[in-house]
């Protein structure tokens, strides 16, 4: 079986990493599409992965998105055309959804975060969906995923590659690709995703906490901008204790080697949190089940005012506690392989 990827945005790169191998080894064959984006297309080198660049963001307004969408979608019809796949998989790739459709080719997506309005897109265009089981059911069929539609998993989206970095990852600081004070306190820090669907609104809690230890010689801020934009602000505010990387480096790389993370986006704090390293989300959106689930298990903060930003501890962190989810790999891939039977499709569509 011929199965099409399509990685949109730079955590999609570890997460497919591990599925695009088991599926190799179980005999199938992979192409993949990338969007150049973020850093997407570096990562994608650093992982060996084979990619076949398509398409780029549409910028911060909502027409602007609509456009690329739609023009991605047709670039990658075009790009995937020759390939003849027999199922599409990706993790809420709007553009790829419609080209998958177009083509009459089975597509499943993956989610993890219920609240995105673009859910609507690829929700109704996708044969089945792939959500945690922090996200009920229910919360997500307004978008069009019908119950017959939607394959819980156990746990997180970040076990899917966590569990198997953890094992090859460098211990602690020996995970960072440059030399940090041995008496500083290291913090991963991520700006909020002020381009995305879902964060039309100011966020100004992550500059607040910036601002007050940017300047703070026992710690060292790796700070990781999603724009060239937002590299720019961060280098402007000269910040002698912020340090911004020149190239990519693998996010589980960096958030081993970190004493904290402090993110106002999503992916970042979720790997923290399954890594057993302490997470601070400053995220001001309405916040998914999933991060709701790991607040509750103690594995993740969850800062939303100014007067809270007292509770984000910059100290050095003790021994991390992984959590694992063995299994979580095989059991996707195996759904998604049963996703690809065309008569299992129409019984649930008729379902629906």
């Amino acid at each position: 079986m011929r199965i099409w990827i399509d990685l949109a945005n730079s955590p999609h790169v570890p997460v497919f990493e591990p599925i695009i191998k088991n599926l190799e080894q179980r005999g199938h064959e992979t192409v993949i599409t990338a969007r150049d984006f973020a850093q997407t297309l570096e990562l994608a080198e650093i992982a060996q992965l084979d990619v076949v660049p398509v398409g780029q963001h549409g910028g911060q307004s909502s027409y602007g998105k609509a456009q690329a969408i739609a023009a991605r979608g047709r670039a990658l019809r075009s790009a995937a055309k020759p390939w003849r796949p027999d199922l599409a998989v990706s993790h809420n790739s709007y553009a790829h959804g419609l080209a998958a459709r177009s083509m009459g080719i089975p597509y499943v997506t993956l989610m993890d975060y219920e609240h995105t309005p673009a859910n609507h897109v690829s929700f109704r265009l996708a044969k089945r969906v792939f959500l945690p089981e922090a996200i009920p059911a229910g919360l997500v069929r307004k978008y069009g995923a019908s119950t017959s539609k939607v394959t819980h998993f156990p746990g997180f989206k970040e076990q899917i590659y966590l569990d198997h970095l953890a094992v090859d990852l460098p211990a602690g600081r020996d995970a960072l690709p440059f030399s940090v004070p041995s008496s500083a306190a290291v913090v991963v820090a991520r700006p909020p995703a002020d381009f995305a669907i879902y964060h039309r609104f100011e966020n100004p809690l992550f500059d607040t906490w910036l601002d007050a230890v940017g300047s703070d010689p026992d710690v060292l801020v790796v700070l990781l901008p999603r724009t060239a934009e937002q590299r720019v602000r961060v280098l402007e505010m000269d910040l002698p204790s912020v340090v911004v990387p020149e190239t990519a480096i693998p996010g589980p790389q960096l958030r081993a080697g970190a004493d904290l993370v402090v993110s106002a986006g999503g992916s970042m704090n979720r790997e923290a949190a399954v890594l057993g390293i302490p997470a601070y989300s400053l995220f001001a959106g309405e916040l998914g089940a999933v991060d709701v689930e790991l607040a509750r298990l103690g594995r993740m903060a969850l800062i939303s005012s100014e007067d809270e930003l007292d509770r984000v501890v910059v100290q050095r962190r003790s021994e991390p506690e992984l959590l694992r989810n063995d299994g979580l790999v095989d059991f996707l891939v195996e759904a998604m392989l049963d996703s690809a039977d065309k008569r299992e499709l129409e019984k649930d569509s008729n379902a629906a």
